[in-house]
């Protein structure tokens, strides 16, 4: 019986085509998350700091540009990729006149404003989203005392256990005080 295998496994080898070996690529790729951003009247400037970036090939650092994102592109550098995907940039930009320079241990991308002279307050719509739901919103309608206390609200919603503990006994206190009609804080 296990002679039969044994052929069956030899017949099964011979039918194998030879190995095909792959061409040497790179390990991963990493996703790039830190980077600088800056503007000018035409300009919105993105700083990626990679280190030896500037020695590999040219063609390696690839960006690709869309209306409202691009995304960059770092093959073999230091055996790994390097990719950064930005979408849904603040405001729209020019592809043609946008561009990417490399320098020492530096990617900057140039993505040009198509409306000039207009400024950025954040890179992304999500971004201007993110902090826009963090500010505290103040409402002329209602009590001002109780826009402070959705605002402290906040703040304790947000806060470590340290600051809950702190506000916590400060409310305490507080209740205390009015408690024995002493109303000076």
């Amino acid at each position: 019986m296990q002679q039969k295998s044994q052929r069956k496994a030899e017949l099964l080898d011979s039918e194998k085509p030879a190995a095909v070996v792959a061409p040497v690529t790179t390990g991963y790729t990493v996703k790039i998350s830190n980077y600088r951003w800056d503007q000018s009247d035409k300009f919105v400037k993105i700083y990626i700091t990679l280190t030896g970036v500037h020695q590999v090939p040219t063609e390696n650092v690839q960006v690709h540009f869309t209306e409202r994102s691009f995304d960059l592109l770092v093959k073999n550098l230091n055996g790994k990729s390097y990719s950064m995907i930005v979408n849904n940039l603040l405001k729209p930009i020019s592809v043609e006149g946008s561009s990417k320079k490399v320098k020492t241990d530096t990617v900057l991308i140039l993505c040009r404003k198509k409306a000039e002279n207009t400024r950025w307050d954040y890179l992304t719509q999500v971004e201007k989203e993110c902090k826009e739901r963090e500010k505290p919103s103040y409402d002329t309608e209602t009590d001002p005392s109780e826009g402070l206390m959705n605002v402290l609200k906040k703040i304790y919603e947000d806060g470590d256990d340290d600051m809950k503990q702190t506000i916590n006994k400060a409310w305490v206190e507080s209740r205390e005080k009015q408690a024995k009609g002493d109303t000076e804080f």
